[in-house]
């Protein structure tokens, strides 16, 4: 049968106490089965797991803004929001663009009002009084088998939070490998957009993919400051030998 239920990030999948598991597509949940044993990583492993657009748990996601190849803030939505805020309403240079760290892509945000306004639309704070505290969450469609559906409606927590539990267990015990190729993912979106220009660039991406770490510090040594540590600092955990 099919239902709604509050979407988890996407590609994880996960073994819980009662020996089931989950698969997380683009679309939502894509299969949850029951085994006695299981040999995932990288036994069932497809195609779609770990899209490079996953990233940690909310309050853990990061994000950096910057004019042209200047540096303007960096870090959780709260404490970025502030100073990009004020640079939007005091300059008039560079174009600004700020960053999702955990995918390396372009964000948007409303700026218009106050700093408060502009950090209360974007992070809101979270909820003390009675009622159902605001995750962010998005609904989606999921197809499930009947017995699926039964499992998951005897979880205490409900049905949407055993899943995003199953999703964030995923994301904690991600092997090495697959991080690592996630983070060079994020790396080079982040690349593209501030150094597609610069020298070395085509280089630099070719020794981060293969995994040249020595070779890819080397090649973006001659980048701008700004744009040369940020990049470093994503490509922490791209190469392999560095994430085990």
């Amino acid at each position: 049968g099919r239902r709604r239920v509050a979407r988890a990030p996407h590609g994880a999948l996960e073994r819980c106490g009662n020996g089931c598991v989950a698969r997380w597509s683009g679309c939502g949940v894509t299969e949850v089965a029951f085994r006695s044993q299981l040999g995932y990583y990288p036994a069932d492993i497809d195609g779609q797991y770990y899209p490079g657009n996953i990233g940690p748990m909310d309050d853990e996601r990061t994000y950096t803004a910057f004019a042209g190849t200047r540096l303007i803030a960096h870090g959780p939505l709260r404490e970025m929001l502030p100073p990009t805020k004020r640079h939007v309403d005091t300059c008039d240079d560079a174009p600004l663009v700020i960053f999702d760290d955990q995918s390396g892509r372009p964000v948007d945000f409303d700026f218009r009002g106050s700093v408060e306004e502009v950090v209360e639309r974007a992070a809101p704070a979270p909820r003390t009084g009675p009622g159902r505290p605001r995750l962010g969450v998005v609904s989606r469609e999921v197809s499930l088998l009947p017995r699926h559906w039964e499992w998951l409606e005897h979880q205490p927590a409900g049905i949407s939070a055993a899943l995003r539990r199953l999703v964030e267990a995923a994301i904690r015990h991600e092997p090495a490998q697959e991080r690592a190729r996630r983070v060079r993912e994020a790396v080079s979106n982040a690349m593209t957009v501030l150094a597609g220009n610069l020298p070395c660039f085509e280089e630099a991406t070719r020794a981060l993919f293969a995994g040249e770490r020595a070779r890819f510090l080397e090649l973006i040594g001659g980048w701008p400051a700004d744009v040369r540590d940020h990049i470093q600092r994503l490509s922490e955990a791209a190469f392999v030998e560095d994430a085990a």
